[in-house]
């Protein structure tokens, strides 16, 4: 699982080509899970599945910030 790997390439710490090189390189049976919001198009290009998930509610808009052990 690269968790908020999105964030990462939009961030600039890894390259979109990295993320598709390790992509290439991983064994066929092996699943690789991507996170995170504002994936770029050529990612979908090469996903068998995404998913987009919505918040309906969440803590943010009462104020409340994120928590160590719950959000992180």
């Amino acid at each position: 699982i690269l968790d908020e790997i999105n964030v990462v390439l939009q961030l600039g710490m890894a390259t979109l080509q990295e993320v598709l090189a390790l992509l290439d390189r991983k064994a066929t049976q092996t699943e690789v899970i991507l996170t995170g919001r504002g994936a770029p198009e050529a990612l979908f290009e090469r996903a068998d599945l995404v998913s987009r998930i919505d918040a309906v509610k969440h803590p943010f808009e009462k104020g409340i910030e994120a928590r160590p052990g719950v959000e992180y």
